[in-house]
Parts: C-alpha cells; structure tokens; sequence
C-alpha cells in the first residue's frame, strides 16, 4: 500500500479532543525524517504542534523548527494581509483596498471570507515554488479544524464556485478545488478514538468530505487504543483477587471497544485503520509524540 509519502497536502482531522494535534506533529516529524522539507500548519490555534515537539510558539511567520521541519500558526488577519498580497502582487493596491476603514468593516460581513484566506494560504504552500521550479515543501501538514468546523473550511472553494460568477476570484475557488479533491496530490487522515461518539463522528465524517468536499479518506488512526491482554479464562482465574481482577477486566472491555471501533470503522470508513495504542505517562511531551510517529510508521510510508 501507498504510504502518505506519495502525496504532498496531508489533511489532518477530527472530533475534538481526539488527538488531532498529536498525531499532525507526529506525521509532521516522520516526514522531516524521511529528509522531505515539511511545513506544518496550524490554523488559529493555540499552537499545540510546535509546543508538543519542544519547541516555543512560532506565530504566523513561517519559522524553522528543526532540521527539515518548519511550522507556521495561520491567524485570520496576517493571513488576510498574506493572501491578499500573494494575489494582488503589490502592496500599495492592498493598503487601498483591505486597510481602508470602511471596507474592512464591510469584508467582516463576507460569507466565509476567514475560511477562504486561511485555506487559501495553505494552498499557496502547497504550491509555493522555489528558484529553481521545484516544489518549496514535499509535505504540508494541515492540522485542520475539529469535524463539523473542518467540512464548512474545506468547503470553501466548492461554495465559491457554486455561488460566485466568472472571474479572478472565481479562478482562484477552482485552483484550490482542484488541489484539494485531487486524490494524487491530497491525502485526508482522519482521528477517531474508541468510544461510540468519536466513531460515530468520524464515520459521518468520512460520509460529509466524501459528498461535500470531493475528498476521499485516506487513512484513519485510531488513537489510545488498549490491546487484548486477557481471555476469558484467565479473567476468571483472577476473579478472588477483588483489586486485580477490577482492573484486568477493566482493561479488558477497553480492548473489545477498541477492536469493535477499529471493525465499525474499517466497514464505514473503508480505508486502512492504524492503531496507535493508549500511552501512560505523567506529561505529553516531544518523546510522546516520537513513540506515536513510531506507531504510524506504516502509514507515512518509506523512512529515510
């Protein structure tokens, strides 16, 4: 099978409180090691990717990371500014037009304009060139919004071409259409966890980028999983020790939950699941996200 390597946008989402981040900054540091130029993207958060790899907060200017690995924190305002001058080329016709008083009270008022410079900003990383031609990142990591937020972002270029006439800005709407649904170019990862609400979400999820976004899944991980440690007979057996035998089936349900999520989402889902198991430690921090890039060797790919 084809690992995320093959592609250039990696699309990273699901519900909340899923792991999300983690798993961007883990996918993000296997393919710096793979020695791709990799550009991680956070989108008007609280900067957890670059905090989880050890490093201080970057803010909305590109920064280096470590070796092979940049990060950037898109916010709506740089990124308006950004956008808009990689578009109109020339700085004195974006002070006339976007830091005129009254026209920036009017563009709070544009329907998914926010969306629109934000993706738009990603997709010009995407295919942000070097001197010499060749792609300025093999890989852009897209830490995307949560499931219900991530649809109405990536929806974007899709609305605009549905609702704005012919022109420059129409053009624009198909170019990021076009980078997005393309099955070469993009993959999506989906985050779940093995409870009954994260599994559901992800399955309408997968349902929603399919139908609404053109974007077909790629992968799903499935995070804090617990292995099948127990069988029943040895359940048993500890049954007369109250303390032990309470934990031993406690962590026995969790591993049926878990292989339960993993089937329902392997059936719903249809793309390969990567298990990355439940870690235990008083702090998350660079080793954390290192021993889960181990778990998801298999879907980045070939190492370096």
């Amino acid at each position: 099978m084809a690992g995320l390597l093959d592609r250039r946008l990696w699309v990273v989402t699901g519900k909340g409180g899923v792991g999300k981040s983690t798993v961007s900054a883990a996918l993000a540091l296997a393919s710096a090691r793979a020695g791709r130029r990799t550009l991680v993207c956070e989108v008007n958060t609280q900067e957890r990717v670059s905090r989880f790899l050890g490093h201080p907060p970057v803010g909305p200017e590109v920064s280096r990371l470590e070796e092979n690995l940049w990060a950037v924190d898109m916010r709506p305002q740089e990124a308006m500014r950004e956008y808009a001058l990689m578009t109109l080329r020339f700085e004195a016709l974006y002070k006339a037009v976007f830091e005129n008083r009254v026209i920036r009270y009017f563009l709070r008022f544009i329907p998914s304009l926010q969306e629109l410079v934000l993706l738009g900003k990603v997709l010009w990383h995407v295919r942000e060139t070097r001197a010499d031609g060749q792609p300025a990142w093999d890989t852009v990591v897209l830490d995307a919004p949560a499931t219900g937020h991530a649809i109405s972002f990536l929806r974007v270029p899709q609305v605009l071409l549905d609702t704005v006439p012919p022109g420059p800005l129409h053009k624009e709407a198909r170019a990021m259409r076009d980078l997005l649904v393309d099955p070469g170019l993009t993959a999506a990862v989906l985050v779940s966890l093995p409870e009954e609400l994260p599994v559901n979400e992800t399955l309408e999820l997968a349902e929603a980028l399919r139908g609404q976004v053109r974007v077909q899944p790629t992968a799903v991980v499935l995070n804090a999983t617990s292995p099948l440690r127990f069988e029943e007979g040895e359940l048993r057996t500890l049954a007369p020790v109250p303390g032990l035998s309470d934990a031993a089936r406690e962590q026995h349900a969790g591993a049926l939950r878990s292989r339960e999520a993993r089937a329902r989402l392997e059936s719903g889902v249809g793309v390969p699941v990567h298990e990355v198991p439940r870690l235990f430690s008083e702090r998350f921090g660079r080793a954390q996200v290192e021993a889960v890039a181990g778990h998801l060797a298999a879907l980045v790919g070939r190492w370096a």
